[in-house]
């Protein structure tokens, strides 16, 4: 499922729709080019989830968590030289089922991460603040929250 937003606030709103659907032990791969929106799209599920502090890039301290509804821990693997060192840094612990885990650049760890769990990429549109966001649920969990997801992603029968 793809729908364009046409600006950051519009990808934040389209994320606080889709985290309203999300439960503890959630995962979600956050895909896209640098600048595409990665961090846009956590702060807007950050804010659904009632997280009142600033939502930063974890670029350089590669996990932040927050509490919030649920916990949430961001985590960006953009700056790890393999997989492996996500595991070095608790990927266990952060996948223990009690809090949302959105990882950035997740396609580079996705053998690392379990078969359940939301896909988003994100993708320079043709207009400057356009981006196409493409949702994909996988496992069993989400396809029980499949018919949400797919309302998360349409406003009155339109794309955000």
């Amino acid at each position: 499922m793809t729908v364009v937003t046409r600006s950051p606030w519009q990808t934040r709103c389209l994320a606080e729709r889709i985290a309203a659907l999300l439960e503890p032990g959630d995962v979600v791969v956050l895909e896209g080019d640098l600048g595409a929106g990665k961090t846009a799209f956590v702060q807007g599920v950050a804010a659904a989830l009632g997280i009142e502090e600033p939502v930063l890039s974890p670029t350089f301290v590669i996990i932040r968590e927050y509490e919030g509804v649920l916990a949430l821990a961001h985590v960006d693997v953009y700056r790890l030289e393999s997989p492996a060192q996500l595991a070095d840094l608790g990927l266990e612990e952060l996948l223990d089922g009690t809090r949302v885990a959105l990882i950035e650049w997740g396609d580079r760890v996705r053998a690392l991460l379990p078969p359940d769990r939301l896909e988003v990429k994100i993708e320079l549109g043709e207009a400057p603040e356009d981006r196409h966001v493409t949702v994909r649920s996988e496992g069993i969990t989400w396809h029980r929250r499949r018919a949400g997801l797919e309302l998360a992603l349409r406003i009155d029968g339109e794309s955000v």
